[in-house]
């Protein structure tokens, strides 16, 4: 980890609004998670069921592994997703002893249908940007995004560390 005060003032100033920034959209998906749970579905829920759509299926642990969280936590919200019809236990076609999860076509129709209406408000949310500047966004902040899953490791070890919190170790 770098020490901050090998950090550029105004680097850490222009970190310091993304991070605020962050902290503001965070909040403000909570808003929306917060809607979808009343509706039947948790946001960690659907991160599954997506992270199976987009990979195929998956054994359990591997499941977890991918999605950062742990097995019995993934336990809970597939017994969730299998219960809803979204997602079915399968043979593992390389172990047959074994079995992995898949999302159903009632569960691949649901994510279709979530990330349309998602896809809708924020073309609706930033249609009055000028062209460039919606292109130049969705390069930017994939790229953002694809960094700070690069960096995730370094950004746990950095909250993990309590030298930072009321100086102990």
């Amino acid at each position: 980890m770098v020490p901050l005060d090998e950090i550029a003032p105004d680097e850490l100033a222009v970190a310091d609004g993304i991070g605020m920034s962050i902290a503001r959209l965070h909040k403000l998906l909570a808003c929306v998670t917060s809607s979808g749970s009343k509706a039947g579905m948790d946001r960690p829920t659907f991160m599954l069921l997506a992270t199976l759509a987009e990979h195929g299926p998956r054994r359990s642990g591997a499941l977890a592994e991918m999605v950062r969280s742990d097995p019995s936590t993934i336990s809970r919200q597939v017994a969730q997703l299998v219960k809803a019809g979204l997602v079915e236990r399968q043979v593992d076609k390389q172990d047959g002893r074994a079995t992995v999860l898949a999302a159903t076509e009632q569960g691949l129709s649901l994510l279709a249908d979530m990330r349309g209406r998602r896809n809708a408000q924020i073309a609706q949310m930033i249609k009055h940007w000028p062209d460039g500047d919606r292109a130049r966004f969705a390069e930017l902040f994939e790229r953002f995004i694809t960094d700070y899953e690069s960096h995730l490791p370094a950004f746990i070890a950095a909250f993990a560390d309590k030298a930072g919190v009321g100086g102990e170790k």
